[in-house]
């Protein structure tokens, strides 16, 4: 059988090829410590499974949710973006409910580019900014980030030409996979970017709760004038350690947000009631269960990072997500670190060549595993001499 040629296109989804070479590695009985996936080890607050339990047994939540999102949900979004980041929302015509980010990431692609269009795109970044365009048959243009930037795209650099024929632009900050972190002026000048070539801004705002020594990161829309060109994607996955929920909503210009409204109209029938009645309620009533998760990230975060550096890794302290960005040893090849890593300590790490040509030279560890498994992965990783470590042949 024959399928899409664009299926061609995409290389092998990093994520799963990690699960891959956990499972393979379980089955030779390594005991595989995973510092890979991004996905909360810690489970929803207690509070929020319980109005699930009784939202599930309301039978007006059997049927079809509205498409857009319910009124309870999308009011509840926002008011958490009036409360945290000041932003006047109207949750009728500038809220959308999503079957989490990820789908709602790949398919504004599908909703607003035709093939041929061109997306700008962070690099390294999340592979489904690519992979979206891919599927909607545009073209995509890479925004290097890079360290000596502070790893931020450094908007001069793109050819105006370029800049004229974008339509589109991704942005994601706090960022996945190097932790950085962006500031206001930043955003008012990747607004004042986007207004001058009339190019759709869409920010992917996933973790603006895991910051630690900084300021608590902005929104996009705080800008003034930003909803003129931008959306931004806000999910509860890490949030509220919602990932498997699949809750999140696009948030912004109107316009944009009907537009993905109306593509979800015809190929989904919107996230279950019961989930959003429940992803309102963690909106508005756990902002100290966020606090705690903040801790905790926070501890691991010294601990692998103090790790790190005592085994002469070139790392920085970030200031946000639960993600740490480091330099391979020497320079080495990102994916035969990674290789070598699992086989001399069965730690599974993500390679940075997997976020895109610019993450090579780099590895992304997650620390959503429990602290006794960071405190084994330190150990494991302290028998092994990283700053040397070479590639067997």
């Amino acid at each position: 059988m024959e399928f899409t040629k664009r299926f061609d296109k995409i290389p092998p989804y990093l994520f799963a090829e990690l699960n891959r070479l956990e499972a393979e590695k379980k089955a030779q009985g390594v005991d595989v410590i995973s510092l890979g996936v991004g996905d909360p080890d810690t489970p929803t607050a207690p509070i929020v499974v319980d109005v699930m339990k009784k939202a599930v047994e309301k039978a007006e939540h059997h049927v079809y949710p509205p498409y857009a999102g319910t009124d309870l949900f999308r009011n509840s979004v926002s008011n958490y973006y009036k409360r945290r980041f000041g932003v006047d929302l109207d949750p009728g015509s500038e809220v959308l409910a999503l079957l989490g980010s990820k789908e709602g990431i790949a398919h504004l692609s599908m909703a607003v580019l035709d093939p041929g269009d061109l997306l700008l795109v962070p690099d390294p970044g999340y592979p489904v900014y690519r992979t979206g365009a891919i599927f909607a048959g545009a073209q995509t243009y890479t925004m290097p980030l890079l360290k000596e930037n502070n790893f931020l795209p450094d908007f001069g650099k793109i050819p105006e030409h370029t800049a004229y024929k974008a339509k589109m632009m991704f942005l994601n900050y706090p960022n996945n996979p190097t932790a950085a972190v962006a500031n206001l002026d930043f955003y008012k000048e990747a607004v004042e970017f986007a207004r001058k070539y009339g190019i759709i801004l869409c920010s992917d705002n996933s973790y603006p709760e895991t910051y630690f020594d900084c300021d608590p990161p902005p929104s996009i829309l705080s800008v003034e004038g930003a909803k003129d060109i931008a959306v931004e994607f806000y999910s509860l996955s890490k949030p509220y350690n919602m990932t498997g929920w699949r809750i999140a909503a696009l948030v912004g210009n109107r316009e944009v947000v009907n537009a993905l409204t109306t593509f979800k109209k015809n190929i989904d029938s919107g996230t279950f009631t019961a989930i959003q009645e429940a992803g309102a309620y963690a909106l508005d009533h756990c902002d100290e269960f966020v606090e705690e998760m903040r801790e905790i990230y926070r501890r691991r975060m010294v601990k692998m990072v103090c790790a790190l550096k005592e085994m002469g890794i070139d790392v920085e302290e970030p200031e946000a997500t639960f993600y740490i960005w480091a330099p391979t040893p020497d320079g080495m090849d990102s994916f035969k670190f990674t290789l070598e890593l699992l086989e001399k300590t069965g730690i599974i790490v993500s390679p940075g060549s997997g976020f895109g040509r610019y993450g090579e030279g780099f590895f992304r560890i997650s620390l959503t595993i429990s602290d006794e498994r960071i405190d084994e992965a330190v150990k494991r990783l302290k028998s092994v001499n990283l700053s040397g470590m070479k590639v067997v042949k």
